[in-house]
């Protein structure tokens, strides 16, 4: 099954409303779409926003692995006060016109003189094991801010579409039995009416009356549970509540077959989100072992570098200079020869934290095949009890009707056209849930395999917009 095509398993969500009761006509379909509703959340949710700075911060660190293979460039100056004593004894001296002197002594100073220096200097690694796993390790972080930045999308997007189909099953319950009021609305007068003629006593006008007030307050009780959903999901999207009405579409939609298990899995171990993230954890605990092994610390720089140094002021024997002037090019080696047995214990620990690593990608395989595992033979089996769930209502309101019937010609009672009544509006409301938790096992079986995508959006949008259409 490609994703385009497993994408239609989100149109189930369509039928979370149905034809309620006879004669119910079908509802106006939502002003904002799942995918507008997905864009403000966008917009609007603190969450989702802390991982859009994270994933900022991932980038920083792949333009940082880059960095440190190119040429660095430092200079220093220091300006200040500064003395100086220098005495040499016994040295030998020798100058054209004044021959040759042994055991001469040289002696300067400079008392609170001024003191100067700069020095530039440039270096361009060319060998460093540990700058290179180093790159690499960074290199490794940008690619894993990058699969969580998709994980974050796609659990608010899973957020999303919970909240958002919640808000429909709670306007499915309470069209439901805002109908069911007005049927037993109906039922009561009739049974009124009746009673007036003699025709049936008058306990079967308190069980209408009873029964009418018991919706009635479930009806408040609907509205209330409506306007916490509605609130959730404006909480989540900043829109107003005014605007988050949603479409009950009027027929089902048909159910595309269920690609293999084994594809499933596939997918899940290639493309999740948080198990590749999970891998590319243990190949950043790869390269920190890397710094660590026999002589990794060794290394070899391009170095190039101009300085100079400059003293003057007076001192004992009058006014002293001193100054001195460096240039260099050349290849620098450094190679750590012994550190105390750092090195091999942090060559030890960091192998113990690969291991770990290695276990806990290990397990979270396991974990999150097990989860799809479930959620796919959720679906298999949610697919036939939705269909068990469908022939029950069906029956219910053949049933609904032949006690109509019954009670018109008064082989059957006023409670049980009640009783009937509640039936049927039970089994509406159980094959909605059912294919409320079918649709959204369908969305948590593709974030498991990382593909709930905005084209999955634009495909269930498109198929709410015909499914609504009465």
């Amino acid at each position: 099954m490609t994703r385009t095509r497993s994408a239609l398993w989100l149109a189930v969500m369509l039928a979370s409303g149905g034809a309620w009761a006879q004669g119910a006509e079908p509802a106006t379909p939502a002003s904002l779409s799942l995918l507008d509703v997905w864009q403000a959340a966008v917009k609007h949710d603190r969450t989702f926003a802390a991982e859009a700075a994270a994933r900022q911060a991932g980038q920083a660190r792949g333009e940082q692995a880059k960095a440190l293979w190119r040429p660095s460039v430092v200079l220093s100056a220091t300006a200040g006060r500064a003395g100086s004593q220098t005495a040499s004894h016994g040295a030998q001296f020798s100058a054209p016109g004044f021959g040759q002197s042994t055991g001469v002594n040289f002696s300067t100073s400079v008392n609170n003189g001024t003191s100067t220096q700069w020095a530039v200097q440039a270096r361009q690694p060319l060998v460093n094991a540990e700058r290179s796993a180093q790159s690499a390790q960074l290199s490794l972080a940008d690619q894993a801010s990058e699969e969580q930045w998709r994980g974050a999308q796609q659990a608010l997007k899973l957020r999303v579409a919970e909240r958002y189909v919640d808000v429909a099953l709670a306007a499915a319950r309470l069209q439901v039995l805002q109908l069911q009021v007005q049927a037993v609305s109906q039922s009561a007068q009739e049974t009124q009416d009746r009673f007036r003629l003699g025709d049936v006593p008058v306990t079967d006008t308190h069980e209408a009356a009873a029964r009418l007030a018991d919706l009635q307050a479930q009806v408040l009780v609907a509205q209330t549970d409506l306007q916490v959903k509605q609130s959730a999901l404006a909480q989540l999207t900043g829109l107003p509540v005014a605007q988050l009405q949603v479409a009950v579409p009027a027929h089902d939609v048909g159910l595309p077959p269920l690609a293999a298990l084994e594809q499933w899995l596939a997918d899940a171990n290639a493309t999740n989100p948080g198990l590749r993230q999970q891998a590319l954890q243990v190949r950043v605990a790869e390269q920190e072992r890397a710094k660590h092994q026999p002589f990794g610390g060794a290394s070899v720089d391009l170095v190039a570098q101009a300085g100079r140094d400059r003293l003057s002021g007076h001192g004992d024997y009058g006014d002293a200079s001193n100054q001195a002037s460096q240039r260099m090019v050349g290849v620098q080696l450094t190679v750590p020869l012994y550190t105390g047995g750092w090195r091999s214990a942090r060559r030890d620990e960091t192998q113990a934290l690969q291991d770990e690593a290695a276990a806990r990608h290990d397990q979270a395989q396991l974990d999150v095949a097990q989860q799809t595992r479930a959620a796919w033979l959720g679906l298999a089996a949610g697919a036939s009890r939705v269909k068990a769930l469908a022939a029950a209502r069906q029956a219910s309101q053949q049933r609904l009707d032949a006690t109509r019937l019954g009670q018109q010609v008064g082989h059957r009672t006023t409670l049980d056209l009640l009783n009937a009544n509640n039936d049927a509006a039970q089994a509406e409301l159980a094959l909605a849930q059912a294919r409320i938790e079918l649709v959204l096992m369908r969305l948590r079986l593709a974030a498991l395999a990382g593909h709930l995508d905005d084209p999955e959006f634009q495909t269930l949008d498109h198929s709410w917009q015909l499914a609504a259409r009465p």
